[in-house]
């Protein structure tokens, strides 16, 4: 156990964590030289093409230091604020971690609540000042910034290029250094967390643990503590670049166990792994509950696959824990699933990997957050849809989650981005200048003004210097009204909305303008209308197709060609009775990109 080091990389969204793993992986020949790519771990396609980490990656390297060989087990975290519990889950299995500061933006706000993340668990915190090799580096002025945030002297930083390698080698050595070795008991009874897992369709599921007491061997008749199950322990081994069996793996390592599970519900990330005939006496503390911030419904395109999305969705879980769903049906869209994600990217990564992974194409309807609904008669509901919204007269009164926003800046757009934040309804908590010329704002909002594009109109303020991170402070009253749209009379349940009285009239308007231009016209007349209650406060219509049924007619009188348009009149007000308006799913997408 003493060759062991566990530790993680944890930064602000593209501050180099992937490249600099790169480099490590490179210094400890873990990769052959054919093997190497930019951003190895970021096994996704959609990883490569956006640029950023969705998923923990983990990899075990082998480092000589002082004559002795040294594991190392790197887990190389995502940055963006809603795959946090990635990050979390990552810390757990850790002792240590590397806080990567980007030389040319400073500490950011991801920065700050990543550390504060590992500083609760205890973690060995190693500070890595990144990007010295750019023009813009500023490598005095951040330093100091570090020393500031975690309290070291300037000489502790280590200073790097991840990009050229400069500066990389002595890191190793300071994790082999600062870090400790695991502390576990390898004779105790047998304690495994499990912190990730994986479904493979010719093997079940793979789950990824660290083993914090006693060893886990090929063979071995093992129980998951929460669900009671036990398997026998079919492979077992650590995680190198592909899966690498081994005998067994012992106290303080990071490995993965195939048992041969063909049901993705059996097994749950945070449950423990013990022995059947020796158990343990209680689980190791899992992670903390993930609590979904955004919702939205989603709908197979062919009513028929409903039970092909929930299998799909069982199996999605298992790769992606923060991923909650349960099932809903709903009148225009037949059965689907209500989901919870932790934000937009989240909502947008989950939509995309369902299409790629899993060849599953879903309809998606608009998002909301959660609301508490007091009734007149005393009771309390938890409303994640407009359509679960009792009547107007049965409500006492709405409360909206409320978040506390932090987010740092260059001091110039100081004015632009407090504007945004009091149009979203913020409220200014308190400030403070990190550094002559980079502010700190701290706002409380509520959480459902931030869901829609509140993120891209930050960065297009800031011109992509702002950075921003916030966490859920609790609930307060909300006037808030449901606003409904009205497609040829019928209401469009999955475009229905939630949203405060003062924003109804402008956002119903550019609902209605924005489906103008998506709805293709039909051969009768469309009224697009926003309705609150049975009042309606915006109307646009899409024109019918006409076809020119007066053409056979050449001079004559004009009660023939009246005629005719009369007969057509008539077959158009039929069809408008029993004609249906199909919404693309270009609609439901177009109404999270509203302005």
């Amino acid at each position: 156990m003493k060759h062991l080091r566990n530790f993680c990389i944890i930064a602000h969204i593209d501050h180099g964590k992937s490249t600099l793993a790169d480099r490590l992986l490179e210094l400890t020949s873990t990769l052959e030289a054919r093997e190497m790519e930019a951003q190895v771990l970021d096994d996704m396609d959609l990883e490569r093409e956006k640029g950023i980490t969705i998923k923990s990656h983990a990899i075990q390297m082998e480092y000589r230091h002082g004559g002795e060989t040294f594991l190392l087990n790197l887990i190389d975290t995502p940055g963006h604020v809603d795959f946090s519990y990635e990050v979390s889950r990552s810390i757990a299995s850790c002792e240590g971690a590397l806080l990567v500061v980007d030389a040319t933006q400073g500490i950011q706000a991801q920065t700050i609540s990543n550390l504060y993340l590992a500083i609760d668990h205890n973690l060995e915190i190693i500070p890595v000042l990144n990007k010295i090799d750019m023009e813009a580096a500023q490598i005095e002025v951040v330093t100091d910034q570090i020393c500031d945030l975690i309290g070291c002297g300037p000489e502790e930083v280590f200073k790097v290029s991840a990009r050229t390698g400069e500066g990389v080698a002595p890191i190793l050595d300071a994790i082999v250094d600062k870090i400790p070795a695991p502390s576990g008991k390898p004779d105790a009874p047998l304690r495994a967390l499990i912190f990730d897992s994986v479904f493979n369709p010719f093997r079940g599921v793979i789950a990824y643990f660290k083993v914090f007491d006693g060893q886990i061997r090929k063979g071995d008749r093992v129980r998951f503590f929460n669900t009671g199950q036990d398997y026998e322990a079919d492979e077992v081994g650590v995680l190198k670049m592909k899966l690498k069996p081994t005998e067994g793996v012992g106290c303080g390592d990071v490995g993965y166990a195939i048992c041969g599970i063909k049901s993705a519900t059996e097994v749950k990330v945070g449950d423990t792994i013990t022995l059947s005939e020796t158990p343990c006496s209680e689980a190791i503390a899992g992670f903390e509950e993930v609590k979904p911030m955004v919702f939205a419904g989603m709908y197979p395109v062919d009513a028929s696959k409903f039970e092909e999305l929930r299998t799909v969705l069982e199996k999605f879980q298992l790769n992606d824990a923060s991923f909650v769903y349960e099932p809903e049906s709903s009148l225009a869209l037949g059965s689907g699933f209500r989901c919870g994600f932790l934000g937009l990217l989240h909502l947008e990564i989950v939509q995309e990997r369902l299409f790629r992974e899993f060849n599953m194409d879903v309809i998606t309807t608009v998002p909301n957050v959660s609301y508490k609904v007091y009734t007149t008669q005393g009771e309390v509901m938890d409303v994640h849809n407009p359509s679960g919204m009792p009547a107007p007269t049965l409500i006492d009164h709405i409360e909206e989650p409320y978040i506390r926003a932090q987010i740092i800046s260059k001091a110039d757009y100081f004015g632009a981005i407090m504007k945004l934040c009091l149009d979203r309804r913020g409220t200014l908590v308190g400030q403070h200048f990190i550094t002559a010329d980079r502010v700190e704002l701290n706002y409380d909002m509520p959480l459902s003004e931030i869901v829609f594009g509140f993120y891209d109109n930050l960065k297009t303020v800031s011109r992509g210097y702002a950075s921003f991170d916030y966490h859920i402070t609790g609930y307060r009253p909300a006037r808030l009204v449901r606003l409904d749209i009205l497609l040829n009379g019928e209401p469009a349940d999955a475009l229905s909305s939630l949203i405060h009285e003062d924003n109804a009239y402008e956002f119903g308007r550019k609902m209605c303008v924005k489906l103008k231009d998506l709805i293709p016209r039909q051969q009768f007349d469309i009224p697009i209308q926003a309705a609150i209650g049975a009042k309606i406060i915006a109307r646009e219509t899409v024109k019918q197709v006409r076809k020119d049924v007066t053409a056979k007619c050449y001079g004559g009188d004009i009660t023939r060609k009246r005629k005719l348009l009369e007969k057509q009149k008539e077959g158009k007000k039929r069809m408008r009775q029993i004609g249906t308006v199909q919404v693309p799913q270009s609609a439901f997408m177009a109404v999270l990109k509203l302005d």
